[in-house]
């Protein structure tokens, strides 16, 4: 399977209160340990989805700017869709410490040709860390014309389309998906997972 990788890292970070790319996460910016989790997946080209070229983005990866007007995820992932030549790209939010590499590399297991794998907890998808294929930036393009931009209904459809595998996630697993979006958040994960 080719593989490019993303890291999405296009929010606002308003409730951060800073950018969360650069929140300090065991005695490194989010970023670095993102970075290097993609990197181990060994993708042809790694991307950065972003609102401008953030100061941080290493030299050796790409930058890709929401297709305009941002629409959050659901812009950047149809704007990297839209650059890869690989047929599949794996990607992962910023703000998601605790995922994995081996987590990762079970996801690009489970893909195959022309089809993805979306991670579900609880009937829900968790579109943020997944792997999608080239065939679905049709699908992204066209909710991006309606005025409801969850990505969602997107998985749903790609679902449906048979472009996504849905992979039920359950036990300890499901805290590789929990996200920082405030301080308190952070403050919560350092004290759960103080090394």
């Amino acid at each position: 399977m080719s593989l490019s990788a993303v890291l999405l890292a296009g929010g606002e970070s308003r409730r951060m209160r800073c950018d969360k790319a650069t929140v300090e996460w065991r005695g490194r910016p989010l970023w670095k340990w993102q970075i290097e989790k993609l990197r181990a997946a060994r993708p042809e080209k790694i991307f950065v989805s972003a609102r401008s070229d953030p100061l941080w983005r290493p030299p050796d990866v790409e930058l890709i700017l929401d297709m305009p007007p941002s629409r959050g995820p659901l812009s950047g992932l149809a704007a990297t869709l839209g650059a890869i030549e690989t047929g599949h790209l794996l990607a992962l939010a910023i703000d998601m410490p605790l995922m994995t590499i081996e987590h990762l590399q079970l996801l690009c297991s489970r893909a195959a040709s022309g089809t993805g794998v979306i991670p579900m907890i609880d009937g829900k998808a968790e579109p943020l860390a997944a792997i999608y294929p080239k065939e679905a930036r049709a699908i992204f393009v066209e909710k991006l014309q309606g005025d409801n931009f969850s990505v969602q209904p997107v998985v749903r459809s790609l679902i449906d389309l048979k472009l996504l595998r849905a992979m039920s996630i359950s036990g300890p697993s499901r805290e590789f998906y929990r996200s920082i979006n405030e301080p308190r958040d952070l403050d919560r994960l350092t004290e759960t997972y103080r090394s």
